[in-house]
């Protein structure tokens, strides 16, 4: 049985072995060893929304032999029908991209469309991507949406009031199309959008195959941002090898360890978070990252986590807790000062569904049954 680190770190190697040669070598003795548990393999790749990359790394290294073939034609199953979604999901972006430059609108497409639009995979089938992301000015953005609106879509959640739009707009949705979309006007929260916003991204922005994308050490910073200030990994400490997978392959495009030097507030969460993927990744050289007293305590608390699960999960639940409150009292904050917010909370507050749910999740009412 493998535990989980070893789980991580086996999958983690595995996503670099046709890049790295220490790797490669490393692998295939495992494999060779047939030592592997692959049920707990299948388990983590898929939590991490790598299990199609694992396979077409697998087996762009000729390693399919090793495995188990019902596990082999499950593995194609699932890549295959990622690589249908994935060239629907491209048709849309297209179909996207050339009615909003017919207005005059350029659309910057971000994250695991963006890197699909611009051939960032061998295989489109290795990254499973959710919507359909992009950017554009805070000039452009209320065309925008009408833009887009007039084109079919509509919001996916019929709410009877929306939250005070920072980021984007709520997610919309087509009929008969793969994925909702959500429109950008800032790339994170508020917090941190005076370091890395559209007026940054939009002066090195690049045109690949007809569209607009960050150039790569945008990308990459953005592959982490994600997850590590938008997902609040940075207070969990946790990984996502999708965005790492992706970090790895953009720092064959640029250097990863210079890519955020220009930030301030930013600079120690990414870094971190490079640190984590080098040591995951075992050690390429493409993901070398500045060395810090941050890094260095941020590391250990990484590992403490993989190994003590119990730690990890009293971790997860202090963190969740301290971060929900911390969220509830900013909103409240905001109310006091701004108008947009204080309207929306009250709203909330006087909604009776809203009501109900609240009192149902405290067990002070108890559900309705289902007829």
């Amino acid at each position: 049985m493998m535990n989980y680190k070893e789980t991580l770190f086996f999958i983690g190697k595995c996503l670099t072995i046709n890049h790295e040669k220490h790797n490669y070598k490393i692998v295939e003795n495992d494999l060779i060893s047939n030592q592997i548990d692959w049920d707990a393999v299948v388990k983590i790749s898929t939590a991490h929304y790598v299990f199609p990359a694992l396979y077409c790394n697998l087996k762009r290294a000729n390693f399919l032999n090793y495995l188990p073939d019902d596990l082999v034609d499950y593995m194609k199953h699932i890549t295959d029908l990622n690589r249908e979604r994935n060239q629907q999901i491209i048709t849309q972006a297209k179909e996207i991209n050339e009615r909003l430059l017919e207005n005059d609108i350029t659309p910057i497409f971000l994250k695991g469309t963006g890197n699909l639009l611009e051939g960032l995979y061998e295989d489109i089938a290795e990254r499973m991507v959710g919507d359909i992301d992009f950017i554009v000015s805070n000039e452009e953005f209320d065309r925008t949406i009408k833009c887009i609106e007039n084109y079919g879509y509509s919001k996916v959640h019929q709410i009877k009031y929306d939250f005070p739009i920072f980021k984007h707009y709520p997610r919309l949705q087509k009929t008969g199309k793969t994925a909702a979309i959500e429109i950008h006007k800032e790339l994170l929260l508020e917090k941190f959008a005076d370091e890395f916003n559209y007026d940054i991204v939009t002066k090195d922005s690049q045109k690949i195959n007809g569209f607009s994308v960050m150039s790569f050490e945008n990308q990459l910073s953005l592959s982490i941002i994600a997850k590590q200030i938008n997902d609040d990994g940075f207070y969990y400490k946790t990984i996502a090898l999708r965005n790492a997978y992706d970090v790895f392959l953009l720092s064959k495009k640029c250097n990863a360890k210079n890519a955020f030097y220009q930030f301030d507030k930013l600079k120690t969460p990414l870094n971190c978070f490079l640190a984590s993927c080098f040591f995951v990744f075992n050690n390429p050289t493409s993901l070398e990252y500045n060395k810090t007293d941050e890094t260095n305590t941020y590391l250990k608390d990484f590992e403490q986590l993989l190994i003590n699960k119990k730690q990890a999960q009293k971790k997860l639940k202090k963190t969740s807790t301290k971060l929900f409150l911390s969220k509830r009292l900013n909103i409240i904050y905001k109310s006091i000062f701004d108008k947009a917010h204080r309207q929306w909370l009250i709203k909330r507050i006087t909604d009776k569904e809203w009501q109900q749910q609240k009192l149902i999740q405290l067990g002070l009412k108890k559900p309705k049954p289902n007829v």
